[in-house]
């Protein structure tokens, strides 16, 4: 990850259990627990919301997931959207951020 870079989950699932599991699966120094979001009552567009406006409209935005809603969310925002399916996808994404395409 590029010491310009922020990542910042966005989960369907309550907050307290998806910190377990980001620590239970070592993630804790990916995911600092001020950038992870509950959409559960709120919604991933607002969450999304919630991000554009924390971190501010200098910023490139970029959504990973492997769902229609956040597809539909980012394109509401106007934020890019990378779906994963599959192993190649991650590899694909990790190709374009180290050659600086987003």
């Amino acid at each position: 990850m590029s010491p310009n870079c922020i990542n910042v989950l966005v989960t369907t699932t309550q907050l307290s259990p998806a910190l377990a599991k980001i620590l239970l699966y070592g993630l804790g120094p990916i995911f600092p627990i001020e950038n992870i979001y509950s959409s559960t009552k709120v919604g991933k567009d607002n969450c999304f919301q919630r991000i554009k406006e924390r971190f501010g409209p200098k910023c490139t935005y970029v959504v990973i997931g492997d769902g229609d809603d956040e597809d539909t969310a980012a394109k509401h925002l106007t934020m890019p959207f990378w779906r994963i399916r599959h192993r190649n996808d991650l590899e694909n994404l990790l190709r374009v951020l180290s050659d600086d395409f987003l």
